[in-house]
């Protein structure tokens, strides 16, 4: 059989649109000026900052001012932590997040802790699902900020965001959640989520890396982490990436235009995957599969197999996928995801995840489908414990 190339790691980063990329090109070929400069060429690249800026919003409900451009979603994450634990310390010095957050959350924590800051990691449920309960009953008097993020970017399940919120504005507390897995994929409106904060990033949405942001309500509730300049409104200092934020601005224009025939597409591609899967290979588990989960992403993991082997040989037969998040690859440990949802010893180093995008083809669900039942089964009979 004939190698094919797919890609299905959207999770960790996506493909540049074409329609972005002209944007890209037409800033370093002409709109290069300072955005900070009083001159024309400052100007005009000022305006195209205030477009995106606008392209944003309109997508997130909310005001332009609201948003500040960053790196990413990682420096976002650290800018509203970090931030927010500094300028409310008077207030209290406790955290609440979960044990499914992205490393950039994580870390972060710990930092804080380190800074002699109290943080609190509630659990998930078996389908990788904060109860709010759980987030409730975390709450005290010295709480500043619940920080959950919106949806897993390794298993794809969707956090009930507004009911958290609701529930923290009712003690005086802050909500942020990272939103770089759902922003571009799913309908966001920060005053039906009711977070305080969110973070987005460019890289997931067909935009390029190295551009992101948040949503900030009150801004003033945090301290910037970056200074040495009076850019972003004084929040994130240091000249714009303009090209990345113009590209970042015609991704969501693209990606919100066609959002919920998107959504359909790629659930349907997605059911395909995971029906024939099951019918085709046994002992399989399917992690998220009863909770409300983005449509792109699946996490499957195959007993008696380690998931590293599997990923080798897909890559070896032209398929990109991943076995958790790309930030953590790399790692012997298994996914603390899978860990936070009890999965099971005999799958918890077996699980691939596939994380479907706008290029993903019928075509290239089946091509998958075909190779794949045939290396399960050799790594299987290479494991003499494994009894199907």
């Amino acid at each position: 059989m004939a190698i094919h190339h797919v890609y299905l790691d959207h999770n960790a980063t996506t493909p540049i649109l074409p329609e972005v990329l002209e944007v890209i090109l037409q800033c370093y070929r002409s709109d290069f000026g300072n955005p900070s400069s009083v001159h024309q060429y400052g100007r005009k690249t000022r305006v195209r900052i205030d477009e995106a800026r606008d392209q944003i919003a309109d997508m997130l409900g909310a005001p332009a001012a609201s948003i500040s451009f960053c790196s990413g979603g990682t420096e976002a994450n650290n800018t509203i932590l970090k931030g927010v634990a500094a300028a409310r310390q008077e207030h209290g010095r406790h955290l609440v997040t979960s044990g499914i957050e992205h490393p950039a959350v994580l870390d972060t924590c710990a930092y804080l802790a380190q800074q002699g800051y109290t943080v609190t990691y509630v659990p998930v449920n078996q389908h990788g699902v904060v109860e709010p309960d759980a987030v409730r009953e975390a709450l005290t008097d010295e709480t500043i900020l619940v920080s959950i993020m919106h949806a897993n970017n390794e298993v794809g399940t969707v956090q009930p965001i507004a009911e958290i919120a609701r529930m923290a504005h009712d003690r005086g507390i802050l909500m942020h959640t990272d939103a770089v897995q759902t922003f571009g994929k799913m309908p966001l409106q920060v005053d039906e989520l009711g977070v305080d904060f969110l973070s987005f990033s460019g890289h997931k949405l067909y935009a390029p890396k190295g551009i992101g942001g948040w949503y900030g309500r009150s801004p003033m509730a945090l301290h910037p982490l970056i200074h040495g300049g009076h850019q972003e409104r004084g929040w994130r200092s240091g000249t714009e990436n303009v090209a990345g934020i113009v590209a970042l601005g015609e991704a969501c224009r693209i990606v919100s235009r066609d959002m919920q025939d998107e959504w359909q597409r790629q659930e349907q591609l997605r059911e395909r995957l995971e029906h024939s899967i099951r019918e085709r290979i046994p002992e399989v588990r399917i992690q998220g599969a009863d909770a409300a989960r983005l449509p792109n992403t699946s996490n499957i993991a195959f007993a008696g197999v380690e998931g590293e082997t599997l990923l080798m040989s897909l890559d070896l037969q032209g398929v990109a996928i991943s076995t958790g998040s790309a930030c953590s690859s790399g790692s012997l440990e298994p996914s603390h995801v899978l860990q936070a949802m009890s999965v099971p010893e005999t799958y918890l180093y077996g699980a691939l995840r596939f994380s479907l995008g706008r290029p993903t083809t019928l075509a290239d669900i089946e091509y998958v489908l075909t190779i794949l039942p045939g290396m399960v089964a050799n790594a299987r009979a290479l494991d003499p414990t494994f009894t199907p």
